[in-house]
């Protein structure tokens, strides 16, 4: 589909009108959104003291909107190139149902609004890592990185990294290393799980023209720096425990999850060219999100359970 096509559905949406209340939701990218709003929960409620509920669910809410925001404004830029893969030719700009420009006018003022009730009603360091995260996600990935370099997803994974760490921030008001530890999760979750998946889309980005890894540098180069991140990935995410903010159950647990995810990964890098690459890259795809579900899960539950001074004695 060219640009063109988008265009000519881009003035029929205009004139028409077509677009209903599911279109809106759906430009704020709401799976996306509810994974942000589950690992900023994540961050707010490990973090040392105890924050209002009130505060603590308007902080989750500003986020959630700053999150679907930036995926609103994401859709705007991208939708020429939407247009052309078959996984997004479906989403409310490309399709006609929404023009370009009634999404940017529905995006900017929640982008902005979250900041700023954020910064009133909470505190000015998680707004201002609202911002940034958002300015991150739309000028630094999108814009910037996502055409030009195959490192795409590995420099913009920082944006989908940020919401734990804008979530202590709210219940605290500052920044700190065990923040820091819970961005370097899904930082180094990030581009196995979307190489996974460009793995069995190569030819959508492809005729999009986006470098994704397995595009430009091929499958077999994409497949050993996905088991390197992988095998990153397991220590890392017992650090929480290493560093005392977590207990034994989710030492454990996380040492497992950590070496079934390689497991996946080794199995994709083992894999034969075609249907055998295809059908493992699928698997690990599927494995990563139950993975950092999982992952926050046990964090949040030995939390609330109040497990995470949980030890074994010798």
């Amino acid at each position: 589909m060219s640009d063109t096509s988008v265009d000519i559905s881009e003035n029929a949406t205009a004139d028409s009108g077509l677009g209903e209340v599911a279109d809106y939701f759906a430009l704020l990218k709401p799976r996306v959104m509810s994974l942000v709003v589950f690992t900023a929960l994540v961050g707010l409620v490990v973090a040392p003291g105890n924050m209002h509920p009130v505060m603590a669910f308007a902080s989750l809410l500003c986020i959630a909107i700053g999150a679907g925001a930036s995926g609103a404004l994401n859709m705007w830029y991208e939708a020429d190139i939407d247009a052309k893969m078959s996984r997004t030719a479906g989403r409310p700009i490309p399709s006609g149902r929404i023009s370009r420009q009634e999404a940017l006018a529905f995006a900017m003022p929640l982008a902005v609004g979250s900041v700023l009730v954020l910064g009133i009603l909470v505190n000015w360091v998680a707004a201002a890592l609202l911002a940034f995260t958002i300015l991150f996600y739309v000028l630094v990935y999108t814009v910037w990185l996502k055409r030009n370099t195959p490192q795409n997803i590995v420099i913009g994974g920082a944006a989908g990294a940020l919401p734990p760490v804008v979530g202590w921030a709210a219940a605290t008001g500052t920044v700190s290393v065990e923040s820091l530890v819970l961005f370097a999760i899904i930082f180094i979750w990030t581009p196995p799980h979307f190489w996974a998946l460009a793995l069995y889309r190569t030819g959508d980005y492809a005729r999009a023209g986006i470098p994704m890894m397995p595009v430009v540098a091929g499958e077999k180069s994409t497949k050993k720096q996905m088991l390197v991140y992988a095998a990153l990935l397991a220590p890392i995410g017992a650090l929480p425990w290493m560093m005392g903010f977590a207990g034994i159950v989710y030492g454990v647990l996380s040492g497992i999850l950590g070496i079934v995810f390689f497991g996946f990964a080794w199995r994709v890098f083992v894999s034969d060219t075609g249907k055998p690459t295809t059908i493992a890259a699928r698997q690990l795809f599927t494995c990563s999100l139950f993975y950092l579900f999982l992952i926050f899960a046990i964090l949040l539950g030995e939390q609330v359970l109040g497990l995470e001074t949980m030890t074994i004695g010798f």
